[in-house]
């Protein structure tokens, strides 16, 4: 290499070198990073995060794959992990780990809890009084079903006269007895006997645990064993046409019209429409009978090892605004936590799928009404083994009284864990 060479290169690597310091010396903004799964938030929104706060730089990673495992993964190693992340409807799995979380009371979030709805935001807080997780989005349910089916059986099919007619499962059950009778066994009232059991519960502010997180199942209180026989009884009375969500059964069964309806939460709107875009027009909501009830929904919350707990808070705070929060379901179909954004008119659009009906109208009314509820670090583990058990009901002829005691009997064991 010649002198001069040599000196060209030095003076080029001194020019970079200086380039980067000068770079990050002038960038004093502060680095947030996100962690959030695939339309878990709203991508525009968080795009202009930076525009909002000029101080804080977002780094906002789409974590594919588990998500929960990745997080109990960091969680183990003791270190890393993102400033803000997201949490599911797995949120109360969380609350063992509540120390390594912010307490956001601690950060101002006493000042915007009157915004949201109360159910949503009590599911935040563990049960010593620390309040680790924001509200995102929830998922109350409804009564979807087929008008034409309903109207061809001769019973009622305006989303009024089917809210009047069908105030309970029972009324729901002796309904669908109806409906079967005249249209053949080719066409079944609802899905599955899992969806019956899992939306009972979700009526309910008692399932399987006290705040104290000592099993309450065999209490009266619980809802558990009402949601069992109810789910039971579907299944004796042929009710159901065995086809669990998100399987290419029930896709299929939507699309020929084999289910006539089922209890769902709103985001189901979305997969329906995916599922079966050719039954357009047909489908309807009603409030659910039983009552109102709420399955899914996420948040947010702050790690310990962020630096800028101050502002993620102010960020996550701005994030889920009323008014923000109407631009997520406006984009990507979020349903609000707060109870402002349930005034907007965004919830009174027609929507052609629906034949014409404004079902925000039957969601927001049930957000409205969900009863506040505990579910426990254990609730997704005993929720399996009791499903697991009703599904040997309902596609193997357990006996359902023999299958109940077996259900009682593992869920001991496991929490004896």
């Amino acid at each position: 290499m010649t002198k001069k060479r040599a000196v060209l290169l030095l003076m080029i690597l001194i020019m970079g070198l200086c380039g980067c310091t000068s770079e990050s010396s002038t960038d004093e903004r502060k680095v947030l990073t996100l962690w959030y799964w695939n339309r878990g938030l709203d991508d525009e929104l968080i795009a202009s995060v930076e525009k909002q706060f000029p101080n804080v730089r977002i780094n906002a990673q789409k974590i594919g794959g588990d998500f929960k495992s990745k997080l109990k993964t960091t969680l183990a190693a003791g270190s890393g992990g993102p400033d803000i992340v997201a949490f599911n409807d797995w949120v109360t799995e969380m609350f063992p780990n509540s120390d390594r979380f912010y307490d956001l009371y601690e950060l101002g979030a006493k000042d915007i809890e009157k915004d949201f709805l109360e159910w949503k935001w009590q599911l935040g807080v563990t049960p010593d009084g620390k309040m680790i997780a924001l509200p995102i989005d929830t998922g109350p349910t409804g009564l979807y079903y087929r008008a034409d089916l309903f109207e061809k059986a001769g019973i009622p099919s305006d989303p009024d006269e089917v809210t009047r007619t069908v105030r309970t499962w029972e009324d729901y059950f002796a309904l669908g007895e109806k409906l079967q009778a005249a249209l053949g066994e080719d066409v079944k009232l609802t899905d599955n006997i899992g969806s019956i059991y899992t939306q009972v519960n979700a009526q309910s502010d008692t399932i399987y645990f006290s705040k104290d997180d000592t099993f309450i199942g065999e209490d009266p209180s619980s809802s558990m064993k009402n949601a069992w026989d109810l789910a039971a009884k579907a299944s004796q009375l042929g009710l159901l046409a065995d086809a669990n969500g998100g399987s290419s059964e029930w896709n299929a069964a939507m699309s020929n019209g084999k289910i006539a309806s089922f209890v769902g939460a709103v985001w189901n709107k979305e997969v329906l429409q995916q599922a079966a875009p050719d039954t357009a027009g047909k489908w309807r909501v009603a409030r659910a009978p039983g009552g109102d009830g709420n399955n899914g929904g996420s948040f947010l919350a702050i790690m310990k090892t962020s630096k800028h707990p101050k502002e993620a808070f102010e960020v996550m705070k701005w994030i889920q605004s009323a008014e923000n929060q109407v631009q997520t379901f406006r984009n990507i179909n979020l349903f609000p936590s707060t109870i402002e954004s349930l005034e907007d008119s965004a919830f009174l659009k027609k929507e052609e799928f629906f034949g014409g009906q404004a079902t925000g109208e039957i969601f927001t009314e049930s957000a409205r009404n969900v009863k506040p509820a505990y579910f426990g670090p254990k609730y997704a583990n005993i929720n399996g083994i009791v499903n697991r058990q009703l599904q040997s009901v309902a596609l193997q002829g357990k006996d359902p009284d023999e299958a109940w005691e077996d259900a009682l009997a593992r869920v001991k064991k496991e929490l004896l864990r």
